[in-house]
């Protein structure tokens, strides 16, 4: 019984520690990033503040090409006639096609 109670007692004070811890880091992070950040403009600090600063990047937008139908990213893809294509190979082929009564 004693040996319960003992391990009950451990792992009550280990959680203790742990949340103490845990708190101490986060007064010093705040205290190191008002400083820091006043302190040093630009600077890269330990922490890495100019990557934290910097705003997230969004993902890129994507098209779809009108030959294959296949999705590409906006900055790879070839725009013709205001239609987009994957490849300028797809768009040279897409051009290629006959258009109108020439289709039949």
């Amino acid at each position: 019984m004693r040996q319960i109670f003992l391990l009950i007692l451990l792992f009550i004070v280990g959680q203790w520690l742990v949340k103490a811890l845990r708190r101490h880091d986060a007064q010093t992070s705040q205290r190191s990033g008002a400083n820091g950040a006043a302190g040093a403009k630009g600077a890269n600090g330990p922490n890495g503040g100019a990557r934290a600063a910097a705003p997230a990047q969004l993902a890129e937008p994507m098209i779809r090409c009108v030959e294959c139908g296949v999705h590409a990213p906006k900055s790879d893809s070839v725009v013709v006639a205001g239609q987009p294509f994957c490849s300028a190979a797809h768009a040279q082929r897409h051009g290629a096609r006959p258009a109108g009564r020439d289709a039949r």
